[in-house]
């Protein structure tokens, strides 16, 4: 039988009351005293969008791992962009970290926990890069806990099933535009069936263990603890939990069950690394925190097409003072695309130096073809031009926000040249912002990472009136 949508307050207002201890104070002593470095490997960069005063990495070499673990961080994160790569690159790109990781923690004395980040909707490499990773560390983990409750963006785990808030109402995960992904496309919001599904039956939903939330909210810490206590030899466990005192109740079990010798390998989305970290959540930022330049405009950089994001890019342009740059994306396949690049590159910079916001963007019907590696190959071209655009742009920009997980990433990395940067806070709930290193192309420059499939349909409108000159 098909699981029906249902009202949010509905489902919020059926469960038990929720803990009634503020536990953040305890959390971020026993993480103190565990001498243990969390380390997030973020499938694309989106995942930063609970956290503040992070670092962020670009690379992976040991050398690199081992000076930041050298000093002793409560957490940094490692962008590997995964998600835009093939199954079988992912999983070698997940062993490669894991070993040096290893070597790293060995080398600087520091111990690490380590987080497989990825998307709160279930798109991303599962379990391929997890088991790789698992492999690369070379530790036997008890359990992999599947944890993708992320309240910034709606999506709630209860009685085992994953939703996904559209308005008021709470939608089954599998019966979203997200479950239809070429790439990573499912059919169950049963996280047990779904955790069967994308293994191919090599893990039955029968033998998939959850954390329910009357574990959570009856039976307290003490219930998770003995709840992972009884996971072994890698089993695969879900976590139920619907608000941010669920999380804490569950990372403090979490912590007791480790500090009992238990081990477990993490893929989650991102409010639980808030939790597990030990920070608090900081307001949102604004202009004054940024201490942005007076001079030259905004630039927001499009790639993401899921339809949330079309529709924010819409009401951007429809409500301000944008100049738009729409790339055709059937052209940046052709012959055309050496001169829909550079003819992008001279509007935007001229826009940008007269003090204008830019919004450069693709065309918005989807370019595809039926198989996976084929839609990875014309995404890896699109962006590529993204990229081009944003080296071959002078002017250095008020503000740059990219919307869309790959696009950012690449944007990051290879259009901005960033090694290193420090997640300043969010911008919006859920909408992370860099401040990026001496290393890249505009040292210190605010970078909005937008996730495609987060916020309202005014919300780039509401990043620009924030950050924009006039805000």
């Amino acid at each position: 039988m098909q699981i029906q949508p249902i009202p949010k307050t509905t489902a919020l207002s059926s469960l038990p009351p929720a803990w009634p201890d503020d536990l953040r104070t305890t959390i971020r002593g026993e993480i103190e005293s565990s001498g243990r470095t969390i380390v997030v490997l973020d499938d694309d960069p989106t995942g930063t969008q609970t956290v503040h005063d992070v670092p962020v990495l670009t690379g992976w070499g040991v050398d690199v791992l081992a000076t930041e673990l050298a000093t002793r961080p409560a957490c940094f994160y490692i962008l590997t962009n995964s998600r835009a790569l093939p199954g079988h690159e992912a999983a070698s790109l997940g062993r490669t970290i894991g070993q040096n990781l290893a070597a790293a923690s060995a080398r600087a004395g520091r111990d690490v926990a380590v987080v497989s980040r990825s998307d709160s909707t279930l798109r991303g490499h599962y379990p391929g890069e997890v088991t790789a990773l698992g492999e690369g560390l070379g530790q036997r983990f008890d359990g992999q806990l599947v944890i993708p409750f992320f309240l910034e963006g709606g999506r709630y785990t209860i009685h085992n099933i994953h939703w996904v808030a559209e308005g008021d109402t709470l939608v089954p995960a599998a019966q979203t535009p997200y479950a239809v992904d070429k790439a990573f496309g499912y059919a169950n919001s049963d996280l047990r069936a779904w955790v069967e599904e994308k293994t191919g039956g090599q893990v039955r939903a029968a033998d998939v263990a959850a954390v329910t939330l009357d574990d959570l909210r009856v039976g307290g810490p003490d219930a998770v603890r003995e709840r992972l206590l009884g996971l072994a030899d890698g089993q695969v466990c879900i976590v139920n939990c619907a608000s941010y005192r669920d999380m804490e109740v569950f990372v403090l079990g979490l912590l007791a069950a480790e500090a009992a010798g238990k081990r477990f390998l993490y893929r989650t989305a991102a409010s639980f690394v808030q939790v597990r970290a030990g920070l608090t959540a900081r307001p949102l930022l604004t202009a004054d925190d940024l201490e942005l330049p007076a001079t030259s405009g905004g630039l927001f950089v499009v790639g993401s097409y899921v339809p949330k994001t079309t529709t924010q890019l819409f009401a951007l342009l429809a409500q301000l003072q944008i100049v738009p740059v729409e790339i055709d994306v059937d052209a940046l396949l052709d012959e055309r695309r050496a001169d829909t690049l550079a003819d992008a590159i001279r509007a935007t910079d001229a826009a940008l130096a007269a003090g204008q916001t830019v919004a450069v963007f693709t065309s918005r019907q989807l370019v595809s073809v039926d198989d996976h590696a084929g839609s990875l190959s014309i995404g890896r071209r699109v962006s590529d031009g993204l990229i081009e655009i944003v080296q071959g742009i002078r002017s250095r920009p008020r503000y740059l926000v990219a919307k869309g997980g790959i696009t950012s990433s690449d944007v990051a990395t290879a259009g901005l040249g960033v090694v290193r940067a420090v997640v300043a806070g969010q911008i919006l709930p859920g909408v992370p912002v860099w401040r990026t290193g001496a290393e890249s192309r505009h040292p210190g420059l605010a970078y909005v990472v937008f996730p495609g499939n987060v916020g309202g349909d005014d919300a780039l409108v509401e990043v620009e009136r924030r950050l924009g000159r006039e805000g």
